[in-house]
């Protein structure tokens, strides 16, 4: 498949590939890291964010493109719609069809909550679907919640909240078994143990995986179980708008059909924002692994109605996204690759770094080496490095591979790509949101009552930084937990007023800010129009 342009680079890696094969590259030092990152991450280019001057976080720093769409205008004014005329009343108002959505709706519903989930394209169109790795627990002998505590908490640079964090890896046992007992397919061994692996940053083996398709498993699963449960989902339908009572607390959404454009009242006891990660975004004008609709509408629907973000300067770049073919740029290439064995080869055919470093330190080194380094691969739209896949085969034998990672194997064959006998090209690609909405252990927002939060929209369960697996831990552990603590809450509420008077206050700080826009909010969609990129 590779054209001439790389066959000089591919003739080193092949030559050092026995060498590197049995090289075991040194750790970087704390110190190191810390330099590494200052210099080559994106969430530390000081000239790509901007001040946000007005709202709850008023005075902190986010990218440009984020302060665009927190201090734009709401999409519709409360005269557009009459709030009595209540299509949707429901105890729990689930806003996102993913992982934590579903999770979240099959909980509330277990606890006898009327539970309505609304999405903007169709449930399972999310992130989740996408995930491939696995997901973490410290279930085995070995292992420990205090130990998986540790990896997290360092991982994310000290600075997650810690009751979420100990919540994410105490629940994370319980979270494993709730999916096998709802029948998601992960891989086992002839006795039926779950099979694990090491991710980046853990000190132990407590990967959980289906393949490595871990993330489309779990989410058919969790689609199953909602559909077999009889809960309502409104496809195609964006939440635009969230509605308070007159108290001040959360009591529902402004829904807008994406196709009519119909605008619709859903009335609700509790409402929970589940709508994920802000990849399409392209921060810095980065490619992405996220799906279509990534576009970080949750936190703006929470920060206008007064919700607080907790880290929203920080996101993640995935360190191994495709940098060729052209076709898949920005495609994940899940790190489970390099927990097999792949390492990172510059265009000399040299490791220049430990396979599994955090993402972060990951991300940031391969940067280095394409920029300053000078030794990146040129694959005609920019640099990247080698993944060299078919030290897999050399280290665990023959159909490794195909058994372990079959649709990565099958995405790169579709472009004439055989992984199991040449290495691929990567370059970090978007890829999670590390920030989001401020909530308590219960799943609520700190400052607006009766919101929820949950999945990638929430921020401060990882801190600044997320290991692998812990993501689509986080979907199930603090999905179901906003659902049994939405549903309980929902029975002792009696829904006030509706209000939609914070889109008035919102325009007044706005324009008393000295901010003129004509940008709409949330931005529900990407448009690549006219832009041959596509960011």
């Amino acid at each position: 498949m590779y054209s001439a342009e790389f066959q000089e680079s591919l003739k080193k890696v092949e030559a050092n590939r026995a060498a590197n094969t049995a090289l075991e590259p040194r750790r970087m030092t704390a110190q190191e890291k810390d330099d590494l990152l200052a210099a080559y991450h994106p969430d530390y280019k000081k000239s790509e964010f901007s001040e946000l001057k007005i709202g709850p976080n008023k005075g902190e720093v986010v990218p440009h493109e984020l302060v665009e769409i927190l201090q734009a205008k709401s999409r519709i004014k409360a005269s557009d719609i009459n709030l009595e005329d209540v299509k949707y009343d429901v105890d729990v108002l689930v806003i996102g069809g993913g992982g934590a959505g579903t999770s979240a709706a099959i909980e509330a519903h277990n606890a006898g909550a009327k539970t309505m989930i609304v999405t903007k394209l169709r449930m399972g169109d999310a992130n989740t679907m996408m995930a491939e790795g696995g997901i973490q627990a410290a279930d085995k002998e070995n292992d420990s919640p205090a130990q998986h505590y540790i990896d997290a908490f360092g991982g994310g640079h000290f600075a997650a909240k810690k009751e979420l964090l100990a919540k994410l890896v105490c629940d994370a046992p319980g979270a494993i078994k709730w999916l096998n007992e709802l029948g998601v397919e992960f891989d086992k061994d002839e006795t039926g143990r779950m099979v694990t692996t090491h991710g980046g940053g853990t000190s132990r083996k407590r990967m959980h995986a289906a393949k490595d398709y871990s993330g489309a498993e779990i989410m058919r699963t969790l689609r199953d179980e909602v559909i077999n449960l009889g809960i309502e989902v409104v496809d195609f339908t964006s939440a635009i708008e969230l509605i308070l009572d007159e108290n001040g607390r959360a009591a529902g959404a402004v829904l807008m059909n994406m196709e009519t454009k119909e605008l619709m009242v859903a009335r609700a006891k509790t409402v929970i924002i589940a709508t994920g990660g802000a990849g399409r975004m392209h921060y810095q004008g980065f490619p992405t692994s996220n799906h279509y609709g990534a576009t970080a509408d949750g936190l703006v629907l929470g920060y206008r109605v007064g919700a607080k973000l907790l880290y929203p300067e920080t996101l993640q770049y995935h360190p191994t996204g495709a940098a060729y073919p052209q076709q898949i740029f920005g495609a994940l290439v899940t790190e489970k690759v390099r927990s097999l064995g792949a390492k990172l080869v510059n265009v000399n055919g040299e490791v220049f770094m430990h396979p599994l470093e955090t993402r972060d330190v990951s991300a940031a080194s391969i940067i280095r080496e394409c920029s300053d380094r000078n030794n990146g691969v040129d694959t005609g739209s920019g640099k990247a490095v080698w993944l060299d896949t078919p030290m897999i085969e050399i280290i665990g034998g023959e159909g490794t591979i195909e058994k372990r990672i079959p649709a990565m194997m099958r995405m790169f064959a579709s472009y004439g790509i055989d992984i199991r006998k040449e290495p691929i090209l990567i370059y970090p690609t978007l890829h999670y949101q590390n920030g989001g909405l401020d909530i308590n252990v219960n799943g609520m927002t700190t400052n607006v009552e009766n919101l929820f939060v949950a999945g990638e929209a929430v921020g401060g369960i990882h801190g600044k930084n997320r290991l692998m697996g812990n993501s689509l831990l986080d979907i199930i552990v603090f999905g179901r937990n906003a659902g049994i603590n939405a549903a309980a809450t929902a029975k002792n509420v009696t829904v006030g007023k509706l209000s939609l008077e914070h889109i008035a206050k919102f325009d007044a700080e706005r324009e008393a800010a000295g901010i003129v826009t004509d940008t709409v909010s949330p931005k529900l969609l990407p448009d690549y129009r006219g832009n041959k990129s596509g960011m």
